[in-house]
């Protein structure tokens, strides 16, 4: 999705993607109250496209599920993301997707939180205050250039 440009990481480590949860007749039930938990919250950002690999955030484990938090009673979502390398310049844009998913996926009652997992990244604060800045957040996604790459890492393929 780079554009033909340099890779960054160009032999970024791959992993196995965890399986499918298990859908019951009671999760089906639109008349049963279903919370929603952090394997949900995980189950909509794990296929979210890397914007440099033809490879899912899962698969490069840049999110994890044991990184989401989910207080649905207080209505909020925390999700922390890690970048394959220190210096990753797609950070950012990785992080708008997972916000982007987010907030196009849950009921508007939610507060969204995404940022970089601590430790893992030379610009996180920065990263992470312009993830946190919702008039940052709302103007990026009024940039239509931008708004079309997260929105080609949002893409999923029909298998």
């Amino acid at each position: 999705m780079s554009g033909g440009t340099h890779l960054e990481n160009a032999n970024p480590v791959i992993f196995e993607r965890s399986g499918e949860r298990l859908q019951t007749a009671h999760d089906e039930d639109e008349d049963v109250h279903d919370p929603i938990d952090d394997r949900e919250i995980f189950d909509m950002i794990r296929s979210i496209n890397d914007p440099e690999h033809p490879l899912s955030l899962e698969e490069l484990n840049v999110v994890e599920q044991v990184r989401v938090k989910v207080d649905d009673n207080e209505s909020n979502v925390d999700v922390e993301f890690t970048p394959t390398i220190p210096h990753c310049s797609m950070a950012t844009l990785i992080g708008l997707s997972i916000k982007v998913k987010l907030l196009r996926s849950l009921p508007d009652r939610f507060k969204i939180d995404v940022r970089i997992t601590p430790g893992t990244h030379a610009s996180e604060d920065a990263v992470n205050k312009q993830l946190a800045d919702k008039e940052r957040v709302a103007a990026a996604l009024e940039n239509s250039s931008l708004l079309e790459v997260i929105n080609q890492c949002l893409y999923t393929k029909s298998i």
